[in-house]
């Protein structure tokens, strides 16, 4: 299966603090990849580096087989520490201005908009948005250019019961339509039901990379999850 994303040893320091550690991980074409970890783990700081926002000291990072590169970053969509909207504008108004710097037609915001189920609320300032809608929005616009691989950043939160699944239904359907996903996430019940597979960042390297069932302890994330990261966090210490 083509790899829509490999990270290869990639180490990154925060000040003197070591953010990302050797970090490995390999994400299939058209999965959906849970990024799991406890706070600190170094999560967002590798979910940064793979969008170009921050340089790793070293390691590789690779994108459908090409090297991380500004031509290739334009296969990604992202939406990282929390959605980037203006309060002062609205949806429509948010859809022109991306489309514009991103070059692509306007109707594809529109389309995202609709897929998330904010069409009716595309006049509206965001300054009326609750933190739910402002992260729809966030999504719409990690999606706008039509990506190859999207990276998105605890995607649900904020959202109400209705919103969360429909947030789940939306990234099985754009697996099953040939887009990657690599979502960062603390839910571990609705990753176990959206993702394909899962990665544990500890302390900045990866405790695993591989399915669910290699994770899980009789069928249960939560456990598997506390299990490796109280035994690896106990061995780095």
């Amino acid at each position: 299966m083509v790899e829509a994303l490999r990270i290869t040893g990639v180490s990154k320091r925060l000040g003197r603090n070591p953010a990302l550690d050797g970090a490995e991980l390999t994400v299939r074409s058209g999965e959906v990849y849970g990024l799991l970890g406890p706070n600190g783990a170094g999560k967002t700081t590798l979910m940064k580096s793979i969008a170009g926002l921050l340089r790793p000291d070293s390691g590789e990072i690779t994108v459908f087989g090409r090297p991380l590169s500004e031509d290739a970053r334009r296969e990604i969509g992202t939406l990282i520490e929390g959605p980037g909207v203006w309060p002062h504008l609205n949806a429509r108004e948010h859809i022109r201005v991306h489309a514009r710097l991103r070059g692509v037609p306007e109707e594809w915001g529109w389309q995202a908009l609709r897929s998330l189920g904010m069409a009716d609320l595309a006049k509206r300032r965001v300054s009326a948005y609750s933190l739910g809608m402002r992260w729809r929005l966030g999504i719409a616009l990690a999606l706008l250019a039509r990506p190859r691989l999207l990276v998105l950043d605890e995607p649900t939160n904020g959202l109400d019961p209705v919103g969360v699944r429909d947030i789940r239904e939306l990234l099985r359907n754009l697996a099953s339509a040939g887009v990657t996903t690599l979502v960062s996430s603390h839910q571990l019940d609705q990753v176990a039901r959206t993702c394909d597979r899962v990665g544990v960042l500890v302390a900045g390297s990866m405790a695993y990379d591989g399915p669910l069932d290699g994770l899980a302890v009789d069928g249960d994330l939560e456990t598997g999850f506390f299990n490796l990261v109280t035994r690896t966090d106990a061995g780095v210490r």
